[in-house]
């Protein structure tokens, strides 16, 4: 069986700062979010494009929709799609926004699909499916925070994801794993996922582990994150110099 997402090789470099080095073959294209290129060879054409392309056959109210769909989970309109327009294979590199580690996940081997957060989504071989997807309940919506709105990464091609911090990767084999809700980066077909209460409401209040957990059962891998965004910048926020201090 053929597969539908271009193969593209890469090379993940670096350790706590990391960037992944896509190289495509001539006519090989991988999509990106914007802002996420650090550099590209010659011959590597790119151009925004309203969704991730793989809506070619569903017309502009497809694309539409899809990319509608991507604006509620906070991101772009559009995505940027990078192509080797020359004879040879040419390179270009991608970077996360903050500190952290590079998943690098071939999707045909779990099942076809990531379940992501949000904001977790770097790159992928054209033909990926970027769309947004919920937790079963909306009490997840409503509670867990970074939790609620993820993203459902779909094909059978590579896929890159950024963690902040280290990432972490656990098997589920019918256990169940309770996370922060923004410690979770993604999780494969087979688990099933919700909001728990963080115990009494003296813990909640007091414990400092936020209000809510994630809850992970079935069977599966889940990868998860030492440092999310949203912690460091609350640590860096609150260690700030006041705006209104006084100039002396």
């Amino acid at each position: 069986m053929s597969k539908t997402c271009h193969e593209v090789d890469y090379e993940i470099i670096g350790n706590s700062m990391q960037l992944v080095e896509v190289e495509l073959d001539p006519g090989e294209v991988v999509i990106a979010e914007a802002g996420a290129m650090s550099y590209m060879e010659q011959d590597i054409n790119f151009e925004a494009k309203m969704g991730d392309g793989s809506e070619m056959e569903s017309g502009f109210f497809g694309k539409l929709m899809g990319a509608g769909k991507r604006m509620l989970t906070g991101e772009s309109l559009f995505m940027t799609h990078f192509s080797n327009q020359g004879g040879q294979k040419r390179k270009v590199a991608f970077a996360a926004p903050n500190p952290g580690t590079i998943l690098a996940i071939d999707l045909a081997e779990h099942g076809n699909e990531l379940i992501c957060q949000k904001d977790a989504f770097l790159a992928a071989a054209l033909g990926t499916q970027v769309s947004m997807t919920f937790s079963r309940k909306l009490g997840a919506g409503f509670f867990g925070g970074e939790g609620f709105i993820l993203q459902k990464l779909s094909g059978d091609g590579m896929a890159f994801v950024h963690a902040g911090g280290t990432l972490i990767k656990k098997e589920l084999n019918g256990e169940t794993l309770r996370v922060d809700t923004g410690c979770l980066v993604g999780f494969t077909p087979g688990i099933d996922y919700d909001i728990e209460r963080a115990g009494s409401l003296k813990s909640m209040f007091l414990g400092g582990e936020g209000l809510f957990l994630a809850t992970l059962s079935g069977h599966g891998t889940v990868w998860l994150q030492s440092l999310p965004f949203s912690r460091m910048a609350d640590r860096i926020i609150a260690h700030a110099p006041s705006l209104h201090a006084d100039k002396g």
